[in-house]
């Protein structure tokens, strides 16, 4: 069972192993015994009622095993308050109650009520007296009082004097003793409503009726405690430090269409993060024992993150902050300030972190959470501000938020205001270092809850050169992992020798190195390489996939420890990140694959290791160049392919590719026109057509190719998150539609201007009229034609575009093909427009036969001329078929089949996917990518930038390892 599925299984709130029967003995040396109820708050501590435990010599704690049985423990009271009526007490000692108190109990969430809600307590009253065995097995017979879970309503509008809550609740039926309640014994209970604690069951008023009881309220006990007083409860079970700081229920309604869309982001969110889970490996065969603890370092005063009213005058006491991975939402629920700052080192295991974080926050949702969101902040550039960056990031990868909401803002924006998202602020240290000062600052200008991952160092020399900690953020750091921990993963993580066990992997030498009090210096360089799950992970698949390859040239774990090979712990990391893709394109042996293996499977295994690498390494420079000021990021995205060539270069591509469009197509359009309205013959036609083609052709590259000069700038094109849609919206629209017409006018009129001047000026004067141009008067109507044909193409593609919906989370190719759709789409409309109005025209001056003819024609040139011709050069689809389709592959920098290479390496794990773009499976693989890509092209290239590198065949063995790095 995952994770996620063993959380899920959890309660929420009310859990009943960790009630309690409260048993106190007088003391007035009577024996007499108070019965009442109680809550373990946290791992020692009960919260129970006041008057339950006052004046008592003794007290008895008694909580359910496993099944039936019970247990007593001894209670030593260490609070006491009996105007609130609640007191705290501490667990003496004692055994473990079947493990019950070795458990890591996670701390109650406190709230107070605004409004009429559903509540819950379960205790032990008098109504329930029980005659016979307590437990299975006892003897002889007992009277026992029984569990009652008590369910109904409450509300914050009754006993507002006395300052209780009324719980309304179902009646027991019989009332015996009228001199004592059915209810006794009840007093303590802790009554719970969405998950948190609203209050403790304390008395029982008969005027009220039997389904009538009152409880101490949770926000009452603000008013009625002081600041210190209520600063040791919080240190006790706790508590938060003012009640401003208390969830609220019900949760704030919001609008309802803001709850709506908080609920589906929410929805796409965990199914996009669960599937990366998976192909991320994380649980195979489990995940790593990674484990937290408090941080040391520059973090903000404990009274800032615990929000300590400014009347105290004492310093708030640090909170415990550890334990394993998956309890990291219960740490981050501990801070009453919702910022957290999680530090560690280089594959530490800092992402796997965050998105355990989000997946952990969701599977568990309490109503009025905020959705957790995973922002790579590599791509941020903190000009900026981080309310914008998110909102783009948000609009990119779950297209659905583009959408306009009732209030005007996108979705995103207005979920971003409404205080609906809780940024998971991912790669602080991936940041631009002259930036990250500066990224700090504008961080600390928000108020909102956030989860921030970073190397310590880097957050360390952040903080000091903007002279300002986060504000009100803890910190907690990863641990390395433990020599145990190693041990077990990879013996399960790795195959068995033949007829062997887990204890007979390939790793057995390293580990038993490993384990020796006194280390050998490479011992010690393979234990500080190994400490971090990056480094492990890429372990495994090194040498998993090496039992694939022949005896000789099978490299061994043990290999690792020679100290000639790998002098230093930097020496073996980076043979690992070397080895790492050779490893994971190493597919098995030709004659090893069973005869039914797939062609999806075989396609995959197509990728030479060899060029696969050149290809990354040239992905991963292109990262290091593509931010501003060369500043490397972390982001691929399909649509920023190519983008960091000269302006110049990607001009010309461009311009180059629309020119083909536009000057094949016109000259393939004329070659029939005059083969069949003159009298000239084939040999005239395709001179004419040539010279025609050559001319539309040239004009337009340099038309489209300046007009990309002036609009991609630096960035490039950005793809548009539209789709083609006819709605009941579409009329809103209109002023777009408009704005577009007018364009479509003047581009058909100059368009149409520019074409006569070629046709009728400079082919004529080359001795090619073909005498089919007319006159004055068709030249005025030519104009007409593509100037109303324009301007009707370009209104009904700004009326019948709208925002582009998924109902999911967005993957790289998504946004490509739609794209690519809207520019067929584009085809289509400039085929039946211009067609249509240029056919109807000719029809009526020439007749229909003539129409059909010439609007056929003109149709066809204007689809694949124009509108290829504009789709080749002035959209993202068209630079990435110009850049990243065309040029690279040719140039050898890039495959042919470059998306298919992509999901590949995605598959492989050498790629993650974030979103709408792929990222590097860690910084630190693109960064040796990136270095290993420079220092071949610099020896291959000879100072040719247009010479591609040339790959050259490595082998892979142990005779082979200095030459990896």
């Amino acid at each position: 069972m995952s994770t996620a599925e063993r959380r899920s299984s959890e309660p929420v709130g009310l859990d009943p192993r960790r009630v309690v029967q409260v048993l106190a003995t007088a003391e007035s040396g009577t024996g007499k015994r108070r019965f009442g109820s109680g809550y373990r708050v946290a791992a020692d501590a009960v919260l129970t009622a006041a008057h339950v435990v006052r004046d008592a010599s003794s007290v008895c704690l008694r909580f359910f095993t496993t099944g039936d049985q019970t247990a007593e423990l001894t209670g030593t009271q260490v609070w006491i308050d009996p105007v609130a009526d609640i007191a705290v007490l501490k667990i003496e000692c004692g055994p473990d109650l079947d493990g019950l108190l070795a458990r890591d109990v996670p701390l109650v969430r406190f709230a107070r009520i605004t409004g009429v809600v559903d509540c819950d307590a379960l205790g032990f009253p008098k109504f329930k007296m029980r005659r016979g065995p307590a437990s299975a097995g006892s003897d002889p017979p007992t009277v026992y009082r029984d569990s009652h879970h008590a369910r109904g309503t409450t509300t914050p509008f009754s006993d507002v004097r006395q300052g209780t809550l009324e719980l309304s609740l179902r009646a027991p039926e019989y009332d015996i003793d009228r001199d004592r309640s059915p209810w006794e014994g009840m007093s303590g209970a802790a009554v719970w409503s969405g998950g948190c604690l609203i209050g403790v069951v304390s008395e029982h008023h008969r005027a009220d009726g039997l389904g009538s009881l009152a409880a101490s309220r949770v926000d009452r006990w603000y008013e009625l405690l002081p600041p210190d007083r209520i600063r040791e409860l919080g240190e006790l079970i706790g508590l938060p430090a003012s009640a401003a700081q208390l969830e609220q229920l019900p949760p704030p309604q919001g609008e309802p269409w803001l709850r709506a869309t908080a609920g589906n982001l929410a929805s796409w969110v965990e199914k996009q993060w669960s599937a990366e889970e998976k192909r991320r490996s994380v649980h195979d065969p489990f995940p790593m024992g990674v484990f937290f603890r408090n941080a040391t370092g520059p973090f903000d005063s404990w009274s800032n993150i615990r929000q300590a009213p400014p009347c105290s005058q004492a310093p708030s006491a640090p909170l415990a902050l550890e334990g394993p991975l998956d309890r990291i939402v219960e740490a981050y629920r501990k801070v009453p300030s919702r910022r957290l700052v999680v530090l560690g080192e280089a594959g530490a295991g800092k992402t796997i972190l965050a998105l355990r974080f989000v997946l952990d926050w969701l599977c568990a949702p309490v109503p009025g959470d905020p959705v957790p969101v995973i922002f790579s902040l590599g791509s941020w550039d903190p000009a900026t501000s981080l309310h914008d960056w998110m909102c783009s990031q948000l609009v990119r990868d779950y297209p659905d938020l583009n959408v306009p909401a009732p209030n005007g803002r996108s979705l995103a924006d207005a979920l971003l205001h409404g205080h609906q998202i809780l940024p998971v602020l991912d790669g602080f240290d991936e940041i631009a270092e002259d930036w990250q000062s500066a990224a700090l600052r504008a961080i600390n200008a928000t108020a909102t809850g956030l989860l921030l991952t970073s190397r310590p160092k880097e957050y360390a020399k952040a903080v000091q050169t903007a002279g300002a900690v986060l504000r009100g953020a803890a910190g907690i750091m990863l641990d390395s992992l433990g020599l145990s921990d190693l041990a077990t993963y990879l013996r399960r993580a790795s195959p068995p020798s033949p007829g062997g066990d887990e204890m007979s992997t390939v790793w057995e030498p390293v580990l038993a190195e490993l384990g020796k009090k006194s280390r050998s210096e490479g011992a010690e360089n393979v234990a500080k390489a190994l400490s971090t799950p990056l480094m492990v992970a890429l372990a495994r698949t090194v040498y998993r996939s090496a039992h694939t390859q022949q005896p000789e040239n099978k490299p061994q774990p043990e290999d690792l420890l020679d100290t000639i090979c790998f002098p230093t712990s930097t020496a073996v990391e980076d043979y690992l990140l070397s080895a790492f893709v050779p490893a994971a394109y190493d597919p098995p042996p030709t004659s090893s694959q069973p005869a039914g293996v797939g062609t999806a499977e075989r396609r995959r295994r197509r990728w030479d290791a060899e060029r696969a690498e050149e290809w990354l390494g040239y992905l991963a420079r292109h990262l290091d160049l593509l931010g501003p000021d060369n500043q490397a990021t972390h982001d691929l995205a399909w649509w920023e392919l190519g983008t960091t060539m000269r302006r110049s270069s990607r001009a010309l591509a461009v311009g180059g590719l629309a020119a083909a469009a536009f000057g094949v197509t016109t000259a393939i359009g004329n070659i029939p026109v005059d083969l069949v309205a003159t009298s000239r013959g084939l040999e005239f036609a395709l001179a004419r057509g040539v010279v025609v083609g050559l001319l539309h052709g040239l004009v337009a590259g340099l038309v489209f190719g300046f007009i990309y000069w002036v609009m991609a700038g630096r960035e490039g094109l950005k793809p548009l998150q539209v789709r083609t849609k006819l709605s009941r919206g579409a009329w809103k629209r209109r002023r777009e539609a408009f704005r577009g017409a007018v364009v479509g006018v003047v581009v058909g009129v100059v368009s149409a201007a520019v074409l006569l001047v070629l046709d009728r000026v400079v082919v004529r004067d080359l001795g090619l009229d073909d005498g089919q141009g007319g006159g004055r008067l068709a030249a005025l109507v030519f104009i007409a034609e593509l100037g109303f044909g324009g301007g009707l193409v370009f209104g009904l593609t700004a009326l019948l575009e709208a925002p582009l919906q998924s109902e999911s989370a967005a993957r790289p190719t998504d946004l490509l093909n739609a794209n690519r759709r809207r520019v067929a789409f584009r085809l289509m409309l400039w085929a039946l427009v211009i067609g249509s109005v240029v056919g109807l025209v000719e029809g009526i001056w020439h007749g229909a036969l003539r129409g059909i003819e010439v609007g056929a024609v003109f149709g066809l040139e204007a689809a694949f001329g124009a509108g290829l011709a504009y789709g080749c050069g002035l959209t993202a689809w068209g630079q990435w078929v110009a850049l990243a389709r065309i040029w690279l592959p040719l140039t050898g920098r890039l495959p042919w089949r470059l998306m298919a290479f992509l999901d590949d390496a995605h598959q492989r794990e050498v790629l993650r996917q974030a979103g709408a773009v792929y990222q590097f499976r860690h910084a630190s693989l693109q960064d040796h990518l990136s270095i290993k890509f420079q220092r071949r092209s610099a020896e291959e290239q000879k100072g040719d930038p247009w010479n591609p590198p040339v790959p050259r065949p490595r082998q892979y063995n142990k005779g082979t390892y200095r030459k990896l790095h």
